[in-house]
């Protein structure tokens, strides 16, 4: 089953609802664009990759839902539809991408009514959703490479068929290693504050039969001293043109940690989570989020009452400590201001 998908015989958006796993699958349907900007805020879908085929469906379902017979007016309410999706989450660039490529359809001169916009937008999310599954499968089995049989891997967060459409990111990477017969251990980071890696990870690998330990996040340093962590894979939410990663928050202390160890560290990026208009890092919005994530584990306090908390979504590694960028297109080494930009071009003209 799809991360996120369109039922064609209830003509709506649907989803798997991470926020209940790992205790049940719940399949949550969505008539409204808006629920579906307000289901990306609250994490119902989560993941670059899945969070972009989200918006597409949404701005699909926004057309769906105009009563607009004339196609200029039908594209001023795709358009507010774009820019309410578009503010559902600051980060991911994928939400971003996925707009701007509806959007780039729906004023096309070729459609000539709104009905015509409306079938294009609903086929376009369609193919981006497609596309993501069958580049997943290629970047996973161009990063299968940098796994040994018998290597332990250390993963951050949650980067697999539940973040993108299907398939995964950097646990794609693990699952295509495990497809070819390498025997590799996974130490999962928990992932604070809503422990992605503890509900998510942990559940992809069980289904799959991989052998992996949940770790805290702060033993992480502990396992790579000890020689016990031979590569790290993680995701990206946004990489800058000269390699920089915005991942999910303790990233970058896994990166300074790995540099310091002397071991690998590979993001795992469709280039569509490439924003060559960013020169850097630190021009990426990041994501501060509802303090009582961080005050309340799953709703159990752990700290005093009136306790203050501060709670970032993401951090930034800067490109120094990254090995290599596995993407579709191969994997990608310094220069990255060079390298990155020739693999996005690469796939963009395919």
């Amino acid at each position: 089953m799809r991360t996120v998908f369109w039922d064609y015989e209830q003509n709506n958006v649907k989803m798997i609802d991470q926020r209940t796993l790992p205790w049940s699958v719940d399949i949550v349907a969505y008539e409204d664009y808006r629920v579906v900007a307000q289901a990306i805020q609250e994490m119902v879908v989560r993941g670059a990759p899945a969070i972009g085929a989200a918006a597409a469906f949404g701005l699909a379902l926004a057309a769906q839902q105009s009563q607009a017979t004339n196609r200029l007016t039908l594209i001023k309410e795709i358009e507010a539809a774009a820019a309410h999706l578009n503010a559902a989450r600051p980060t991911a660039v994928n939400l971003y991408w996925a707009l701007q490529r509806l959007l780039r359809l729906a004023v096309s001169e070729e459609l000539d009514s709104a009905d015509d916009v409306r079938h294009a937008l609903l086929q376009e999310a369609q193919n981006l959703a497609d596309e993501d599954v069958a580049l997943n499968r290629r970047m996973g089995f161009h990063g299968a490479e940098l796994v040994s049989d018998g290597d332990t891997i250390l993963h951050h967060c949650n980067t697999g068929a539940l973040a993108t459409v299907d398939w995964g990111t950097a646990l794609g990477v693990i699952f295509a290693a495990h497809e070819q017969g390498k025997k590799i251990h996974v130490l999962v980071d928990e992932t604070r504050p809503r422990l992605q890696g503890a509900r998510l990870t942990c559940w992809e690998l069980q289904q799959r039969g991989i052998s992996y330990d949940l770790i805290a996040d702060n033993a992480a340093g502990y396992f790579m001293r000890r020689g016990e962590v031979n590569l790290v894979l993680v995701g990206s939410d946004r990489t800058a043109a000269n390699g920089d990663v915005a991942n999910k928050i303790g990233t970058y202390q896994v990166a300074v940690l790995a540099k310091e160890n002397g071991i690998p560290f590979y993001p795992v990026v469709p280039t569509s989570t490439v924003d060559l208009n960013l020169a850097h890092g630190d021009l990426i919005p990041i994501e501060e989020r509802d303090p009582t994530e961080v005050v309340a584990v799953w709703g159990t306090p752990i700290a005093p009452d009136g306790a203050t908390a501060r709670n970032p979504a993401f951090d930034v590694t800067p490109h120094r400590y990254v090995t290599g960028i596995v993407t579709e297109a191969g994997i990608v080494y310094p220069p990255f201001v060079k390298n990155l930009r020739r693999a996005v071009e690469a796939e963009q003209k395919k």
